[in-house]
């Protein structure tokens, strides 16, 4: 799967499109025909159905019916338009509200919130936005929202900071490793069960009980229970709890 990073555009002009403001300037001519959200949409459009790969600017350029070179009029390059996507999905998550809910269920909210924006756009799984995020309004609101979930923890500001980019990572990290598998799924048209079925036999010669004995009697145990060496839902269950009691180990 490739990586891509957002924060790698031109940072002057990728700010200025993130907050609504036109950092081309205008030449004489015609009205513009579309408006970069109407080209963010058809981004974000092409990546819904067809995954990040298919989005070019010629593509995008195609879907809003404009010319291939016109497109760049609107957003400079594929680096900050995929910075615009980004911060377009962060900005329509739902906010709910924390007031007289305990840390541990404000948390899980911020988890399961992240989980379901990822399992519905697995696109995102591919992108790199840590170190260098769109600072734009989404981002900014899903920060702010996020650190609010602290409130009353008695955790410092790095603290905060650090615990929640550890949560984040581990909700990347688990829907990464989901969409892996839906998509070894969907390639190899055999659901896990069936694969371990059809090659049983040859693993039953390979996997030596004498020379793995933990591998052979875990592995057997957990795939019986799971039905296959992935089971997204127990996974999910059993990281977010031990993450959450990490934060916990901070806290008290």
């Amino acid at each position: 799967m490739t990586e891509h990073r957002t924060g790698q555009g031109e940072p002057s002009r990728t700010l200025a499109l993130l907050w609504g403001a036109d950092p081309t300037p205008r030449r004489r001519g015609p009205a513009r025909s579309v408006t970069p959200a109407q080209v963010v949409d058809a981004a974000l459009a092409l990546a819904d159905d067809q995954g990040l790969a298919a989005v070019t600017m010629r593509a995008v350029a195609d879907r809003v019916g404009v010319s291939a070179m016109s497109v760049y009029t609107y957003v400079p390059g594929k680096p900050e338009l995929l910075d615009l996507m980004v911060d377009a999905r962060y900005a329509r998550m739902p906010r709910t509200s924390w007031s007289g809910e305990p840390w541990r269920t404000r948390l899980t909210v911020v988890a399961e919130a992240n989980r379901a924006l990822l399992a519905e756009h697995p696109w995102l799984t591919e992108v790199a936005a840590l170190s260098r995020p769109p600072l734009g309004p989404g981002v900014m609101a899903k920060y702010e929202h996020e650190l609010a979930a602290f409130d009353d923890t008695g955790l410092s500001d790095l603290d905060i900071d650090a615990a929640l980019t550890y949560l984040l990572g581990f909700v990347q990290a688990h829907c990464r490793a989901a969409h892996d598998a839906a998509r070894s799924t969907t390639d190899s048209a055999m659901s896990d069960g069936d694969w371990w079925q059809a090659n049983q036999p040859l693993l039953a010669r390979a996997f030596d009980p004498d020379t793995y004995p933990r591998a052979v009697r875990i592995g057997a145990a957990a795939g019986e229970h799971q039905g296959s060496a992935w089971r997204d839902d127990n996974h999910w269950t059993f990281g977010l709890a031990r993450t959450l009691d990490g934060v916990e180990a901070l806290i008290n």
